[in-house]
């Protein structure tokens, strides 16, 4: 079954790029078959649209990809720090975040975010006292309950729309991966039956009683065959808190990033050149596209993945070595200094 990501939205000028998270799932066959995914009698009130307290719409600028992107985020401070996702805010230069309830518009900076647990935190600037979302504590989640998912469809703003339906199978794992990156594996996922769309990515998976359980994160492609992943809001919140502490890790990246200027693709014995942006790090360097990576401050590189994640551990300014293999199939070393750049 392919699935996309039901986040985030993307609009690139002249392209057919979206920002779409493909992920293959791994319901057991008992989901498939469970009633909960099914249309037929509960006890349960159905879920009512409540205010939209605390939500936001995120609207990036890819500044180096030439596009505009849009999600959803949450409140969860009074001081502006909004919790999203992590391929939301990939490779943003600015952001423009609303708060669906004032209408006030923000400016952004990103506090940290997590690839590979896909969060983010977003921190607004000159934001005090704002609203943030109801929090569902310890609710207990089972399947058949009746969730409704919010977000900023299809980038489109305004108030959240709404995707209802029931939790379908708990503990799941997806694998995730976008146009552009390696797959990344989420687990604990929280399975349901809402059609979210686009645009979804980073808003609230609620209870009925406007109580958020989780954020919302990937959907089915099939709009006969509905699926919608979440994470739960407990284990999206340790990542925040760990963001907030300001003491990075091995998942999460805390301060700027450091930027290359290239565009990759996996080839045997390393990371091939696609492009690279003029004027910046790999281009003052010298390499130039068709130009394979080998390693990258000590480290030996086998693909994109490898890259990206030695990227992270990098300091903007710092000069580092770099090696690869040239058009010519000449083996070269030399440095490198990567500038401030875009999250990954």
């Amino acid at each position: 079954m392919r699935l996309i990501d039901t986040c985030s939205d993307a609009f690139v000028p002249g392209l057919t790029r979206r920002l779409l998270l493909a992920v293959l799932a791994t319901l057991a066959p008992a989901v498939a078959a469970s009633p909960a995914g099914a249309a037929g009698h509960s006890t349960h009130p159905p879920v009512k649209a409540r205010p939209n307290v605390g939500i936001v719409n995120i609207y990036t600028t890819l500044g180096y990809q030439d596009g505009l992107a849009a999600g959803t985020g949450m409140i969860i401070s009074r001081s502006g720090e909004v919790l999203t996702n992590n391929h939301v805010i990939n490779g943003a230069t600015k952001f423009k975040v609303v708060d669906v309830t004032t209408h006030r518009r923000y400016n952004a900076t990103v506090a940290g975010y997590s690839v590979s647990r896909d969060i983010a935190v977003l921190q607004l600037a000159n934001a005090s006292g704002l609203r943030t979302v109801k929090r569902g504590g310890a609710i207990p989640l089972r399947v058949g309950m009746r969730i409704v998912a919010r977000g900023n469809a299809q980038g489109r703003g305004g108030p959240p729309k709404t995707a209802r339906g029931r939790i379908i199978a708990l503990h799941q794992q997806i694998v995730a991966k976008d146009e552009t990156g390696d797959p990344e594996t989420l687990n604990n996922m929280i399975a349901t039956n809402a059609p979210v769309v686009p645009g979804y990515s980073g808003g609230p998976l609620e209870n009925s009683q406007n109580r958020v359980l989780g954020i919302v994160t990937a959907g089915s492609t099939n709009p006969s065959f509905h699926r919608g992943f979440a994470i739960p809001l407990p284990q999206a919140l340790q990542i925040a808190r760990r963001i907030e502490s300001g003491r990075p890790n091995a998942i999460v990246h805390i301060g700027p990033t450091a930027f290359l200027g290239v565009i990759l693709k996996d080839v045997s014995g390393g990371a091939k050149i696609v492009s690279t942006v003029p004027g910046k790090p790999a281009d003052e360097a010298g390499l130039v596209n068709g130009d394979v990576i080998t390693s990258l401050n000590g480290t030996t590189i086998s693909s994109v993945k490898d890259v990206r994640t030695t990227v992270l551990q990098l300091v903007p300014g710092k000069t580092v070595t770099i090696a690869w293999t040239d058009t010519n199939g000449v083996d070269q070393t030399g440095t490198i200094t990567p500038i401030s750049g875009p999250p990954q």
